[in-house]
């Protein structure tokens, strides 16, 4: 293989793997990075027990947040010897007896637990903490991290929970509770006797509205190539956290390894300088100006990075404008409007009658007789759909609803849904006037009598 080539398969290959795999790199939120920090050596260093809740939309980075903490705190080395992290997971570990078995793995006390009848959840987790008290007062602090803290809540009495914040409450270990949930009302989950022992700890995770211009120096961090510097820096954080011996701790096990790359001054000019060319340009800007307006948060345009480096090929080395454009095009697409031009003619004909019905009624909920009498009329004057029987409409009609185009209104007349004959179940449109007119005009071979009843309801 020529050199080229090898570089290029190279620098591909790193950045792949940083946009996917790295679990430790933060950016922003230093007010609330500082304040975990400071909560987890305090547990460590002081034996405090704390609890806290990491609350932000999904991909805002709060396990992020977490794994970057943990790689911070590491970098003590009492923090690695005295303290135990255990992680949970609420759509792994769905009830309370699995998720104690997983604590007991954990902690590496399965011998200890062996063969021992406990009589209530609170007791087997007293003696787990119990064990790891050293013989005095002096006891390993253990970081709990349960993820989807909401589906924590379901448990039955909420056992887990109750017994985590408990201790935590109570001067029997020093134990420090990080919940990671996507819910804004997760307090409101909690029971009585649960909320009571819970600290009222929260740090909230927004993606920052920031300005469009540092999001175009996002994009460029994350496609440029790091010195030898950064590379060292970057793998003695990844060595520290292979110290946390957790299976359960996905980060340790599968963060990849700065250490195994790198890349000559001579390619990493070069490389870099391309990409701040390219990134000058307008066409590149409004690419990126595209997709800073529909999503802001730095998940989203990881996924793009990522497909537009698989593109890379040995015949077109270089990221470019017009490949970036390329891709941002597949990231514009609108699902629903795909949907919609995969339905036959008679069931457009039906979402363009609801169109109609919405416009009218000020988007008035709708029934099966409200739309088919409205279709009717189109289908006196149209020659395409003169012979279409009553019930092959209808079951148009709910394919519609099956692909939920249109949703159904929950307790509807008759007191609920099952009561109500479904000819007269009143639904909503899920879609908008937009999408629909967006399908009118990308639809192949529609009619022409239908694309005209499309822009205005008189027949």
């Amino acid at each position: 293989m020529p050199e080229a080539d090898k570089e290029l398969v190279s620098i591909r290959r790193f950045l792949k793997e940083r946009l996917q795999r790295d679990y430790t790199t933060l950016r922003g939120y230093a007010e609330e990075r500082s304040n975990v920090r400071l909560l987890l050596q305090r547990t460590a260093e002081m034996g405090e027990s704390n609890s806290l809740l990491l609350i932000g939309p999904r991909g805002s980075g709060k396990t992020t947040l977490i794994n970057a903490v943990l790689a911070d705190v590491l970098l003590n080395k009492s923090f690695g010897e005295n303290t135990l992290v255990v992680h949970l997971d609420g759509n792994l570990h769905t009830d309370d007896r699995v998720a104690l078995k997983s604590i007991t793995v954990q902690m590496q006390l399965e011998n200890a637990a062996d063969g021992k009848v406990f009589g209530s959840f609170a007791e087997n987790l007293a003696f787990l903490l119990q064990c790891l008290k050293a013989g005095g007062k002096h006891s390993k602090s253990v970081v709990f991290i349960l993820e989807e803290f909401d589906l924590f809540c379901a448990h039955h009495n909420q056992t887990l929970l109750y017994n985590l914040f408990d201790v935590s409450q109570s001067a029997q270990a020093p134990i420090c509770v990080l919940g990671v949930t996507c819910r804004l009302d997760v307090i409101e989950l909690l029971e009585k006797r649960v909320k009571s022992r819970f600290s009222h700890r929260q740090v909230f995770l927004f993606p920052s509205s920031q300005r469009f211009e540092e999001y175009v120096e996002l994009c460029k961090d994350l496609l440029s190539l790091p010195t030898g510097n950064s590379l060292l820096l970057a793998a003695e954080r990844f060595s520290n956290l292979q110290k946390i011996q957790s299976e359960a701790l996905y980060c340790s096990r599968n963060h990849f390894d700065p250490g195994e790359y790198g890349f000559s001054p001579r390619v990493r000019e070069t490389w870099n300088k391309q990409v701040g060319k390219v990134l000058a340009t307008q066409q590149a800007r409004s690419t990126l100006q595209a997709l800073y307006d529909f999503d802001i948060s730095e998940a989203y345009l990881k996924n793009f990075l990522f497909r537009l480096v698989a593109h890379l090929r040995p015949q077109s080395p270089h990221i470019t404008a017009e490949k970036m454009a390329a891709v941002g095009s597949q990231f514009e697409g609108d699902d629903k409007i795909e949907l919609l031009c995969g339905l036959s003619v008679l069931e457009l004909c039906l979402i363009i009658a609801i169109k109609h019905h919405s416009e009218i009624y000020d988007r008035d909920p709708f029934n099966f007789e409200i739309i088919y009498a409205r279709f009717s009329k189109f289908a006196k004057v149209s020659t395409t759909m003169q012979a279409v029987e009553r019930s092959i409409v209808l079951k148009a009609f709910e394919h519609l609803r099956i692909a939920e185009l249109i949703m159904p209104l929950s307790g509807g007349a008759g007191g609920g849904v099952g009561k109500v004959q479904k000819e007269f179940e009143m639904h909503k449109l899920a879609l908008t006037y937009g999408q629909i007119q967006n399908c009118v005009q990308r639809y192949q071979a529609l009619p022409t009598e239908v694309a005209q009843w499309a822009q205005s309801s008189l027949i």
